[in-house]
């Protein structure tokens, strides 16, 4: 297949665009791929793609917040898409759970742990699970399945101390 845009080499890259409610597909060689990604990448800034991510509102919010330890205002984070510090993921909390949220689908880690900590933080996800379960199962007046929840929460929390100990 050849190259959509110059017509000449073989095409090694193909891109699909959504333009409105269209889908397009390029079929692209090398030379005019790299063309393509210059392009994009003068049309799409980091600035505007995560201006779009956050939601309106919450930037008018809070426009003039800015990090006690880095001094890194909201309108910086938004321009460079880079926190300063540590602290700034609590400063900006409000701002960033709706992003990491669009971007990611969670705003809990879900990945791997290093493996000394794993069983400590699969314990206390279980347990809260199991407590949430238990909630449930009481609001719903399900007791029987709710003293089961109870004696699971109860076991995982005796290994969890001691553990501790």
């Amino acid at each position: 297949m050849l190259c959509d845009i110059c017509h000449k080499n073989i095409a090694t890259v193909h891109l699909t665009e959504i333009i409105g409610n269209r889908i397009v597909e390029l079929h692209l060689c090398q030379e005019c791929a790299n063309l393509k990604t210059e392009e994009l990448k003068t049309q799409i800034e980091l600035s505007e793609l995560l201006g779009g991510l956050v939601e309106k509102k919450e930037i008018k919010e809070k426009p003039s917040i800015s990090c006690p330890k880095c001094a890194l205002t909201l309108d910086e984070f938004k321009k460079k898409g880079r926190l300063g510090c540590s602290k700034c993921y609590e400063t900006f909390r409000d701002s960033l759970f709706p992003l990491l949220r669009k971007i990611h689908g969670s705003t809990h880690h879900v990945g791997k742990f290093p493996t000394e900590v794993e069983s400590d933080i699969l314990i206390e996800r279980k347990i809260r699970e199991l407590k949430h379960r238990l909630t449930r199962a009481i609001k719903l007046e399900e007791y029987e399945e709710a003293a089961k929840i109870r004696d699971k929460i109860k076991d995982l929390e005796r290994r969890r101390n001691r553990k501790k100990d």
